[in-house]
């Protein structure tokens, strides 16, 4: 499996006091062996329904998925057909998704029977999954409850590895571990994008993890998404409104003791979003367009944005006069 595509997937979910949420709308987007995708925004904005719609556990209302341009199936009862095993995922909490009831070498054994190694085989080489992620081989024969946050997620990429995955997706890997841990499971995911040729969706809130991780990043609200960069581009000249206020939340460490800028607002119901653009009442540049929803446009060879800002056909003047494009430059 060299390339995942997500092509116009919607996902709709339905809410206990009977309210319908779209949690995705209408999300294009591409992962290539090889490369990592960073997807990132605030909690809600639908990222991890973006992640388990492409890692196939769930199957979108509407849209699909394609993997090497055949439909890739949700998983069903029966488990994950064989010629989807390149296509794994890593879950946000490690404890919850390894079995406590089992030793480490078995739950890799899943993943390498799976992968068709044969079981005289499986111990030597779950030992040396383990030793790859930086854990000791004897680490094989103990339970999970026996490991810390970041062993623990060490062994879940283990078992991922086990399946020999060409496209993992990550979601939020790193949140629940301290920040010693966090460093060094992003480092150890980004190698085995440089090693092993794994191409990877990387889903976080924290942008300036991303910014160490990612190739491409994609900012997502409310469901949309709103810019699409490389990340060095992204991070140096933001474009969408939204982008911009990520970037300017995150903490510095200059010694100058300067609190980083709150986004202002409330992130609105999911159920009942804002008519056009979803970040117009949150945004310091809306005007008279801003009602209607504004597609996600090219800007750039490499760089979409979804903002009447950048759109070619608008500039429309502000109050102070001056255009509103030519504010935003200057901002």
């Amino acid at each position: 499996m060299n390339e995942l595509r997500l092509e116009e997937v919607s996902v709709r979910y339905s809410r206990s006091d009977g309210a319908h949420v779209r949690a995705v709308d209408a999300v294009s987007l591409r992962l290539s062996a090889g490369r990592v995708l960073g997807l990132v925004g605030e909690t809600g904005c639908g990222k991890s329904s973006i992640g388990r719609v492409a890692a196939g556990i769930v199957a979108p209302t509407s849209g699909r998925v394609l993997a090497d341009g055949r439909p890739l199936e949700a998983l069903g009862r029966r488990g994950r057909r064989r010629e989807d095993l390149p296509l794994q995922m890593v879950f946000q909490d490690p404890f919850a998704s390894l079995n406590p009831r089992r030793r480490v070498a078995a739950q890799l054994g899943d993943g390498l029977a799976a992968a068709g190694v044969r079981a005289d085989d499986r111990p030597a080489r779950a030992r040396a999954l383990l030793a790859r992620v930086g854990l000791e081989p004897d680490s094989a024969g103990r339970y999970p409850h026996e490991f810390s946050g970041g062993q623990r997620q060490r062994i879940a990429i283990a078992r991922v590895l086990a399946a020999r995955p060409s496209i993992v997706v990550a979601d939020e890997p790193i949140s629940a571990l301290d920040a010693s841990a966090q460093a060094q499971i992003a480092g150890l995911l980004r190698g085995l994008v440089a090693e092993e040729g794994v191409g990877m969706m990387f889903i976080s809130h924290d942008l300036s993890v991303v910014r160490h991780v990612a190739d491409e990043v994609a900012v997502m609200y409310l469901g949309r998404i709103v810019e699409r960069a490389p990340v060095e581009e992204l991070w140096a000249a933001p474009r969408h409104p939204y982008t911009r206020a990520l970037i300017g939340a995150i903490p510095r460490a200059d010694g100058r003791g300067v609190l980083p800028d709150a986004l202002g607002g409330e992130v609105p119901d999911p159920a009942a979003p804002p008519a056009g653009c979803h970040f117009r009442p949150r945004c310091p540049d809306a005007f008279e367009r801003c009602p209607r929803r504004p597609a996600l446009a090219a800007v750039s060879p490499a760089t979409e944005v979804a903002c009447f800002l950048h759109h070619d056909e608008v500039d429309e003047p502000a109050a102070d006069g001056r255009s509103m494009r030519a504010r935003h430059a200057r901002a």
